[in-house]
């Protein structure tokens, strides 16, 4: 398959990332003629736009890692609210597609809308990034101040917090500061890529059930 993009047509092969020069306008209507359609993944940086149509491996372990956060936040009986697909747009500045973002703290700002107005209503407490082709940069969620990003890139887990103005690698989760969630995701992407996806999580609910992961 050939990378083509043109005022009608937008298509890439599984795995391409295009960067071209482009600024909000072009950003926005690009946003336009994808309409709903999830892939290519598109984001927007001052002056340039990226382009990305992820491989399947990505969306798997999007799910698995979003599905390890649900079963925490179950077992904590913490309410939430959460979000896929997503664009977070602050008009001029940014334009970026979480995998997937969680509000826990913040829930009960977002809960019940059809649509988040960023720049006004709380950003996510959590977004989650899966990193196949160079194409997440931390920083993308510095306009937002995103408080906790994860990052899964070649095979491990990057828990990311937000200090002053910058972001710092961390070994532990601030919403989640009593589990080793490095672990316990290292655990269930294992597990999905030997077994499934249900055997991971379900092997995690049971673990605890039993309280083996404090």
């Amino acid at each position: 398959m050939f990378t083509v993009v043109t005022p009608e047509t937008i298509q890439l092969s599984p795995g391409a990332v295009l960067q071209f020069p482009g600024n909000w306008q072009d950003y926005q209507k690009l946003c336009q003629q994808l309409g709903d359609r999830t892939s290519p993944r598109i984001k927007y940086r001052p002056g340039e736009i990226l382009l990305m149509s992820p491989l399947p491996k990505h969306g798997r372990e999007a799910h698995v890692i979003a599905m390890v956060v649900i079963a925490i936040l179950d077992y904590l009986e913490q309410d939430y609210e959460a979000f896929t697909p997503i664009t977070m747009e602050l008009p001029e500045e940014r334009g970026i597609e979480p995998d997937y973002c969680f509000y826990i703290q913040n829930w009960a700002a977002v809960a019940g809308k059809d649509r988040i107005n960023w720049g006004v209503d709380p950003s996510p407490d959590l977004v989650i990034e899966i990193d196949v082709t160079s194409y997440t940069d931390i920083n993308d969620y510095l306009p937002y101040q995103v408080p906790e990003v994860w990052l899964f890139k070649k095979k491990q887990l990057l828990i990311y917090h937000l200090e002053d103005k910058s972001y710092s690698l961390q070994n532990s989760s601030r919403n989640f500061a009593e589990f080793d969630v490095s672990k316990i995701v290292d655990e269930a992407i294992t597990i999905t890529r030997d077994h499934n996806t249900s055997a991971a999580i379900r092997q995690l609910r049971q673990k605890l059930a039993s309280q083996n992961l404090k």
